[in-house]
């Protein structure tokens, strides 16, 4: 996890807390959003993606009272002061890493398979 913080921290110029939160969020989101078998796996392949999850608060609960999909999440990346570029940039950046971790073809599918997902690959 650490070394997803400092890479997404550094492309988007936000400190390591704000990078955290925002893995959860955008962690969370594919959990409930993607193909649920492929998100499940890079979550394994990334130590301290559930306890990120569960620390955003992006589990279903209250969030799912407020709606969901993408419109959401980028309500709640907002919310921790994110623009739309850097959340571009995350977003890109979680990708090459999902890449590197479980593969290009399985990071394509978490990407089509997620609805809106695939206009920041």
């Amino acid at each position: 996890m650490d070394e997803l913080i400092g890479r997404l921290a550094a492309k988007a110029g936000i400190d390591d807390a704000v990078a955290e939160k925002t893995i959860g969020i955008i962690l969370g989101f594919l959990r409930n959003e993607g193909p649920s078998d492929t998100v499940q796996a890079l979550i394994d392949e990334i130590p301290g993606a559930e306890a990120a999850i569960s620390a955003s608060g992006n589990n279903g609960g209250l969030g799912g009272l407020m709606g969901g999909g993408l419109m959401a999440l980028g309500t709640k990346l907002m919310g921790l002061g994110l623009g739309i570029s850097e959340i571009q940039n995350i977003a890109r950046e979680l990708f090459r890493f999902g890449q590197d971790k479980i593969g290009a073809g399985r990071m394509g599918k978490i990407i089509a398979g997620t609805p809106g997902l695939s206009q920041f690959a």
